[in-house]
């Protein structure tokens, strides 16, 4: 309780506003000790022998002990998924194929407090956004493209869409869930079978989903689970896929590229990105600053198009960062399940060290670092939130990806000036243009080299 004053005789008020603990229970999760690989509708033991643990981020707790697939095992379970492929699922109907998709998700939004436990156990990321933003995002994928499976002709007018055969699908530990549902729901709706490795630290909601497939009665080697680290994403590159979708790192990205290049088979990747944020003077300065926090401060800033650049014209410079600099103070950082935090812990020791080493070279290179005051808990991979001014174009903070919460603010006087600066960069995913004139905002978004603005 906080301590209480009173003033003038009046009513008592707090001296402070604190916030009470409120973590969620992990008692609705039931992890095992040791998991296998999940290969045509079954848990088997890998033929590789070899294990390996995966913790809680937030406390360095080993949480299970996870199969590493070696080459032989991803060639099981790709050899799975042709069979179902070719026995069945490809030439099911496709009003039948939605009907398995639906399953899926209604189980999803039956089990979405279990899954929102785990999720945030295994990856770090606040409960509050496992809860909100993850679970009915998943579950909302698989009704989607429910909805497409016999619908797939008025997509794709006056063709005749064909399933490609098997999928072999890689997704990263920023949204280990919502990656699956990205990656498989499509797949099924389009007639497809899939062979999914989960990041090599987040794979515990995917070993969980191997149960709702159960549940969902999906027919045995539609979707096969295989859990390793990137040697067993390798081996399913060069395994007898028809293609290869991966969401991930621009390096792993373009080494999947060359592997690929001649062989036929098809490959779609997502890869990092460099945001920029641009705000002009005339933007709701209070309400710019809530989009800046929340596009590079949500999920620890792992987010592949977090706004890790903002551009400020000059003549708000001061006042905006001052205000930005306010409400990092308000950022609670800790516990994962306690549904007041903010920002939770690092996915891992090598991403923590990654960004550890971006910030020492802003910080050499001459930025000016803020970080709020804030206690990190002992235990586990933490970073507080960041922000680097007086930052120029060629530092490495600028250029490089940091996946983590950290916000490179530079400046700009023109919007030439700024469309030329947030352009300069090799990545071209996402932008924000905060303005109160339309005009402008067509204008920006017709010259700003992102996929999204």
């Amino acid at each position: 309780m906080a301590e209480l004053e009173r003033k003038h005789g009046g009513t008592p008020v707090p001296t402070e506003w604190t916030y009470a603990p409120a973590p969620e229970s992990r008692d609705i999760v039931s992890i095992r000790d040791r998991y296998g690989l999940y290969v045509g509708g079954e848990w088997i033991d890998p033929r590789s022998g070899k294990t390996f643990a995966t913790i809680d981020p937030s406390t360095e707790e080993p949480l299970a002990e996870i199969a590493q697939a070696g080459p032989e095992d991803v060639s099981l379970a790709v050899a799975a998924a042709r069979e179902a492929f070719e026995n069945g699922w490809s030439a099911l109907a496709p009003s039948e194929r939605a009907k398995y998709l639906f399953r899926i998700a209604r189980i999803l939004q039956e089990r979405s407090r279990e899954f929102a436990v785990l999720e945030s156990l295994n990856g770090g990321k606040p409960i509050r956004e496992s809860r909100d933003v993850d679970l009915p995002l998943s579950a909302a994928h698989f009704f989607y493209y429910a909805g497409w499976a016999d619908k797939l002709e008025y997509a794709f007018p006056n063709r005749q869409p064909q399933p490609v055969g098997v999928a072999g699908q890689i997704i990263p530990w920023n949204f280990p869930l919502l990656m699956l549902a990205w990656k498989i729901a499509p797949a099924l709706a389009a007639g497809d079978t899939v062979v999914l490795k989960p990041a090599e630290t987040t794979p515990l909601t995917a070993l969980l989903f191997c149960d709702v497939l159960r549940q969902a009665e999906l027919p045995p080697g539609v979707v096969n689970i295989v859990t390793g680290d990137g040697s067993t994403g390798a081996a399913l590159v060069d395994a007898g896929v028809d293609k290869i979708a991966f969401t991930g790192s621009t390096e792993v990205g373009k080494a999947i590229q060359r592997r690929l290049a001649g062989t036929g088979k098809k490959l779609t990747l997502e890869l990092g990105g460099k945001a920029a944020n641009i705000v002009f003077d005339d933007a709701a300065l209070d309400q710019a600053v809530e989009g800046i926090v929340n596009g590079i401060y949500f999920n620890q800033g792992h987010v592949c198009c977090a706004g890790s650049r903002l551009f400020v014209q000059e003549s708000i410079y001061e006042p905006l960062v001052a205000k930005l600099e306010r409400r990092l103070t308000t950022l609670r950082v800790g516990d994962p399940l306690d549904k007041n935090t903010d920002v939770g812990a690092i996915n891992s020791a090598a991403q923590l060290e990654k960004i550890q080493e971006l910030v020492a070279s802003g910080v050499e290179e001459g930025a000016e670092i803020y970080q709020p005051p804030c206690v990190l808990p002992e235990k586990g991979y933490w970073f507080a939130p960041t922000v680097f001014t007086n930052v120029a174009q060629s530092y490495r903070i600028a250029q490089e990806e940091i996946f983590g919460p950290v916000l490179s603010v530079l400046t700009f006087r023109t919007p030439e000036e700024a469309v030329e600066k947030a352009n300069n960069t090799p990545y071209g995913l996402s932008a924000g243009v905060w303005t109160e004139k339309g005009s402008r905002i067509l204008w920006m978004a017709q010259r700003l080299r992102a996929g999204v603005v």
